[in-house]
């Protein structure tokens, strides 16, 4: 299932002052503050608090600066017990979550970020390339939890599920008000269980129940076909546990139709681990070829080269890019440019140039943090700027309702000229 926007919190002032005071509490429990801070929060904090990561200790002046942010906190935490109107809405957890976020979001890094234990499991499940559920994307649509399609031979399929259909209840609760991932969450399910789907669907008066048996779905995120004129096509929507296998599998179906040329397309592919990167790079590399550097904190360059003699070395190749191809695609893409081993068609790309480090927390939530930044074989250091394409290509709305693609189309043209 895809993974959509974190749920919007209140924005309420209180709120925001809350989230404030609590940021505060974290910052101190980071720098040593913390058992002042718990024993004026009390117990229901203290309880969330220690379940967290410390972290290093820093210098006696920091700790002295911090201290005097404590006295502010333990403040503005009695005013509110004492004043705020709605006591219930002090939850010390969604209150700790939201500090959460508004203490790595005040680093400026968007790409540094606080995923809480619900958003954090669907996204580690998915990275993996195989979940068990009922095999559908689904999208909030208005407000309502919509089946964007039905993956190819799953068990939404065989239930009869359908592109549009609206899920109103799951297991005869209302998923009204729920976010996406918590509807998520209650769909997917351990394998060979079933769950109840209250659906609408346009063209039927009444809502309707299905009940669908839960499977293992493995996720297909590359497709591979030929084209008009011999050439091959490849297609990879992100870069999970299990592209770098899918890519081979489907580059050595294709290779062996020996085409004329080979597309690899990679738009809208927002990345994924570096590792896979690195290896799906390599399958149109030579083995040594330097892929990308990485530069991290306090460490000396790291070069991570090709690693093994890849299927697709020789036949001439076109790499389609957009704006949403992002990290990881623009690591293979921009290798390929820079070692002029074949041309990027098609719009500039996102300009993603760090690698994140992922850390599950104690309750499940997760903490990506940006560890380093990549160079490109060139020196290029992708920091908002992407990469450009050799041959520019755009889209318009008329040609995509025409269903038009006009940036393949002329892949497939650059590939079949003859060579001058």
């Amino acid at each position: 299932m895809q993974n959509p926007p974190i749920h919007k919190r209140s924005s309420s002032a209180a709120r925001i002052i809350l989230t404030l005071v609590v940021a505060s509490f974290l910052l101190l429990v980071g720098f040593g503050g913390g058992v002042a801070a718990m024993w004026v929060l009390g117990p229901d904090i203290k309880g969330l608090v220690a379940s967290t990561r410390q972290q290093p200790t820093v210098v006696e002046q920091e700790q002295a600066t911090l201290g005097k942010q404590l006295g502010l906190l333990e403040q503005i935490w009695g005013i509110l017990q004492e004043e705020y109107i709605e006591p219930e809405q002090l939850v010390p957890q969604e209150m700790v979550y939201g500090a959460a976020s508004g203490f790595v979001s005040s680093l400026g890094d968007p790409h540094t970020t606080f995923v809480e234990p619900v958003r954090a499991a669907i996204i580690e499940e998915d990275m993996q390339g195989t979940f068990e559920g009922i095999g559908a994307t689904v999208e909030m649509r208005d407000g309502v939890l919509t089946i964007v399609r039905p993956l190819p031979n799953s068990p939404a399929v065989r239930a009869g599920i359908e592109a549009d259909d609206q899920v109103l209840e799951v297991d005869g609760q209302s998923i009204e008000g729920l976010d996406i991932m918590e509807a998520i969450t209650l769909i997917r399910g351990p394998r060979g269980t079933e769950v109840r789907l209250l659906l609408r669907r346009e063209g039927i008066a009444d809502p309707f129940e299905v009940t669908v048996t839960r499977d293992r779905i493995e996720v297909q995120i590359s497709e591979a076909r030929m084209l008009e004129g011999d050439v091959a096509y490849l297609s990879l929507t992100e870069f999970n546990a299990v592209s770098a296998q899918q890519v081979r599998n489907n580059l050595r179906e294709l290779m062996g139709q020996n085409p004329k040329g080979l597309i690899l397309d990679l738009r809208n592919n927002p990345g994924g681990y570096l590792q896979m990167a690195v290896e799906i790079a390599s399958e149109f590399l030579p083995r040594g070829t330097l892929v990308v550097t990485e530069a991290e904190r306090d460490q000396p360059d790291r070069e991570l080269r090709a690693s093994r003699g890849g299927l697709a070395l020789d036949v001439p190749l076109v790499v389609l890019v957009n704006g949403g191809s992002a990290s990881a695609s623009e690591i293979v893409a921009g290798a390929i440019q820079d070692h002029e081993r074949g041309i990027l068609v098609g719009e500039t790309t996102y300009g993603k140039g760090s690698v994140q480090q992922t850390h599950t927390l104690a309750d499940g939530s997760s903490l990506r943090v940006t560890i380093a930044k990549w160079v490109l074989p060139g020196g290029r250091i992708l920091n908002g700027d992407g990469l450009e394409p050799d041959i520019s290509v755009s889209t318009t709305p008329d040609e995509v309702a025409e269903g038009r693609d006009v940036q393949l189309e002329r892949a497939v043209e650059y590939l079949l000229q003859p060579a001058s």
